[in-house]
C-alpha cells in the first residue's frame, strides 16, 4: 500500500500542484481547504505526512498543528508547515511541526523533505519496536 498525505491547503492552484506531485510518487492524497476539523479527517485517514498551509480558514496552520500534536493518537504523524510568512521560522518554532518550507519552494525540496520525514518516522518506529523486545534491567 503507498504512502498517504493530508494538504490543508486554502490555494486550490497550490493544492492542485502539491496533489499531482505527491500522486506523481504514487502517493494517495486527500485535500482540504480548512483545517478546522484537522483532528478528526487525520483520524479518519491516517495519513503518513501532513501538509499545513499556515494561512488556512478558519482557526490556521499553527493552532492546527497544536491540535494535532496535542493528539496521542497523531503526535508522531510528520507534519510540514508551509507560509509566506516573513517570519517562517518563528512560526515553526512556535507551532509543533516537524519541518517547514518558506513559499515559494522548489517542488523537489518538498518531495525531498517528505521522504526524509517519512525514513525518520519509520526508524524511530523500528527502534521503539527493538526496545519493546528487550529486557531493560
Amino acid at each position: 500500500m503507498g504512502k498517504k498525505v493530508i494538504i490543508f491547503e486554502d490555494d486550490m492552484d497550490l493544492a492542485l500542484i502539491f496533489s499531482f506531485l505527491f500522486e506523481e510518487e504514487r502517493w494517495d492524497v486527500k485535500t482540504f481547504e480548512n483545517c478546522d476539523c484537522a483532528v478528526g479527517i487525520c483520524k479518519e485517514y491516517s495519513p503518513d505526512l501532513i501538509l499545513m498551509d499556515n494561512w488556512i480558514p478558519t482557526i490556521g496552520g499553527k493552532e492546527a498543528i497544536r491540535q494535532l500534536k496535542g493528539d496521542p493518537q497523531l503526535k508522531n504523524i510528520p507534519v510540514i508547515l508551509v507560509s509566506a510568512n516573513n517570519n517562517i521560522k518563528e512560526v515553526f518554532a512556535n507551532s509543533g511541526a516537524d519541518a517547514y518550507l518558506a513559499k515559494p519552494f522548489d517542488l523537489e525540496d518538498l518531495l525531498v523533505l517528505a521522504r526524509q520525514l517519512i525514513q525518520i518516522k519509520v526508524c524511530q518506529t523500528d527502534l521503539l519496536l527493538q526496545l519493546s523486545h528487550h529486557e531493560i534491567p
